[in-house]
């Protein structure tokens, strides 16, 4: 049974006439009744009566006319959602993030493009930077968003978010009422740090930007994510360079001042990347590495 014996077969059903169909479907009458024969065929019944006064359905043919067109539709629907699929407007994305990118414009993000493509579904995972390098490097995510730099020969990355590193300080902390801070006047003081097995880059930038400033810092606790570090601080356990724009978490018990003084600008600067691998084409990630790549920062 093929799909053009059914479309044949309910255009003989809705006219019951042998040239009036063939002439709806421009084709002769012959092949036309040919491809009748074939499908009664392949069904193992007679779907039409034919004498002299005409055409009609037998009881089989009238059994088989809403399960034939109910075949067509679904075919339809499915090379319909193949074509979509292709051109990236439905199927599904699979997207990780570090926490960090909630405040730093992706929600907004996300929401827009979302907007632009209602049929394509978004899945969100909470992970930490190596973990997405891993879970794209095995197919598992689509495209992630993280800290890191240092990526393998075949990924893509593009830089979408960047802002100053700033002091996050106890409340009651004697500086935190400073407008700025010399990071200097922090060196005897205990640190919060992103773990380096999570972010290598983020370990390595702070305590570059601690050297710069003439010392080492004291790192009492390593965690995995910067709301752990916010959090830590706001219980008084430490101080921490942490991301500008965690000051829209709004943890109560944390401050957070501007770094006084000259430190390098690359190393003072917190960096997020859109990441993804280059394998086979994907319309869907191409159409969001658009979206990301139009509200990134600029250069």
């Amino acid at each position: 049974m093929e799909f053009r014996h059914l479309r044949y077969f309910l255009v003989l059903a809705e006219e019951l006439h042998f040239s009036r169909a063939a002439q709806r479907l421009a084709i002769s009458q012959p092949p036309l009744s040919l491809n009748i024969q074939q499908l009664e065929a392949s069904v193992g019944a007679q779907l039409f009566e034919r004498n002299s006064r005409g055409v009609r359905l037998t009881p089989a043919g009238e059994a088989l006319v809403p399960r034939a067109r109910a075949l067509l539709e679904q075919a339809q629907e499915a090379a319909r959602h193949a074509r979509d699929v292709a051109r990236g407007l439905e199927g599904r994305l699979q997207l990780g993030f570090v926490g960090a990118m909630l405040y730093r414009g992706l929600p907004q993000l996300l929401r827009r493009f979302q907007e632009a493509h209602p049929r394509l579904r978004l899945v969100l995972r909470e992970l930490n930077s190596q973990d997405q390098l891993i879970e794209i490097a095995h197919g598992q995510l689509d495209i992630g968003f993280v800290h890191n730099t240092r990526l393998p020969s075949d990924f893509s990355q593009l830089l979408y978010a960047r802002e100053p590193f700033v002091c996050c300080l106890p409340a009651d902390h004697p500086l935190a009422r400073k407008r700025r801070i010399d990071l200097a006047t922090l060196q005897d003081q205990p640190f919060v740090l992103f773990a380096r097995s999570v972010s290598p880059d983020y370990h390595e930038r702070i305590l570059a930007v601690c050297a710069a400033a003439g010392f080492l810092p004291e790192v009492r606790h390593e965690v995995r994510h910067w709301l752990s570090v916010v959090s830590l601080v706001s219980q008084g356990l430490g101080v921490a360079l942490v991301p500008a724009s965690l000051k829209r978490a709004q943890l109560q018990g944390a401050v957070f001042v501007p770094l006084a003084g000259e430190v390098p600008d690359a190393a003072a600067e917190s960096h997020a990347y859109c990441i993804w691998r280059e394998t086979q084409a994907n319309a869907a990630r191409s159409a969001f590495v658009a979206a990301v790549r139009e509200a990134a920062d600029p250069p």
